[in-house]
């Protein structure tokens, strides 16, 4: 049989999504992080009334529209900003970028397992060290790895937690290489890394409007960095990567910050009550969360079998089958009435059981 492919991706597996419905099923889907409430008015607008002159051209290389009103509400300089098609793709830039064979990349785990994906694409070393029981960062292990790039996601996922503000200063301290947070989850935080942007140059912060701004669908994300760091980047970013129609939408939904902040209140407010009727009514073990979903760990420890069970209701969760993992369950806080709807199921579950 004829190979194709590079050694490295003939024998990688490959990165897997979490389950989509097909359209117009009626499922509660609380397995992909996404915001339960719909995206800005504002930026519904600017899509229903979208010029299809727009479609006809080439967009701007730099989604400028966008970058000038995320300057605005970040107050950072515009040609500090480099935007992407998810923040996926500013993931995936700096480590074709930055790794190679021979260079390593180094994260906490578990954590986001797109690291891993886009690190073997690249060929590069991988060096994977675990987070203790409690996520408490592994800061000494992190720094003597000092990667070509050292991926941190605060908020985490599938945790749910914040890595303290001082140990990022003191990895960009002691770092050589590129370091990378991950603040995906950012706007369901109470803190936030992006002053550690301007004090360090070899730092850059990735956000996306996937979760706080209701935008999964649009693929817009973007990444904050000294200009130094980002004129590397940008060799290999693709000439026009952001569409004309995300760039509009997106940048009418960066500037509606009240709508996104009262959609990410009602979020954390909602994640509070599912997580004490998780505890209080179900005895699970819920970790700490300032992101939209939380990490559970069944009092049975049977999380594969509920997430199996919950499938067959047409409720959708993630269930990663990984050491470490595989005792748990991630769930995605919906509306409260989603969030009753599970605690019911998992109620029933139990007394059936």
């Amino acid at each position: 049989m004829t190979n194709y492919f590079r050694a490295n991706i003939e024998a990688m597996a490959g990165y897997i999504p979490s389950e989509q419905p097909k359209p117009n099923t009626q499922i509660i889907k609380l397995n992909s992080n996404e915001n339960p409430y719909p995206p800005s008015p504002a930026a519904m607008f600017v899509l229903r009334n979208f010029n299809g002159e727009w479609l006809r051209r080439y967009p701007n290389p730099f989604a400028q529209e966008f970058r000038l009103a995320t300057s605005k509400v970040l107050g950072v300089p515009s040609d500090w900003i480099i935007v992407g098609n998810g923040s996926d793709e500013i993931l995936n830039i700096v480590i074709r970028a930055c790794a190679e064979p021979g260079r390593q990349i180094v994260y906490p785990v578990p954590t986001y397992v797109l690291y891993h994906t886009l690190s073997q694409i690249q060929d590069a070393d991988i060096t994977e060290i675990s987070y203790s029981e409690d996520y408490r960062l592994p800061l000494k292990e992190l720094v003597a790895a000092n990667g070509a790039v050292t991926f941190i996601a605060s908020p985490n996922s599938p945790s749910g937690h914040v890595v303290p503000a001082d140990d990022l200063r003191e990895l960009a301290t002691k770092l050589s290489g590129v370091l990378v947070i991950d603040e995906a989850y950012v706007d369901f935080a109470e803190e936030n890394a992006l002053g550690l942007v301007t004090e360090y140059e070899n730092v850059i912060a990735i956000r996306t409007l996937s979760k706080g701004y209701s935008l999964a669908g649009l693929r817009l994300g973007f990444g904050v960095a000294n200009p130094k760091l980002l004129s590397g980047l940008y060799k290999v970013k693709d000439s026009y990567n952001i569409d004309a129609i995300a760039c509009a939408v997106g940048a009418a939904a960066m500037t509606d910050q009240a709508y996104k902040n009262a959609c990410a209140a009602k979020v954390k407010a909602s994640r509070t009550k599912l997580a004490t009727a998780l505890k209080q009514q179900l005895g699970f073990h819920v970790w700490d969360s300032q992101t939209n979903f939380l990490l559970v760990k069944p009092k049975e420890g049977n999380a594969e079998h509920l997430y199996q069970k919950l499938k067959e209701q047409n409720i959708l969760v993630r269930y990663f089958k990984q050491p470490g993992l595989d005792d748990k369950l991630r769930i995605t806080v919906g509306t409260d009435e989603q969030n009753q709807t599970l605690v019911e199921a998992l109620i029933n579950l139990k007394i059936a059981n």
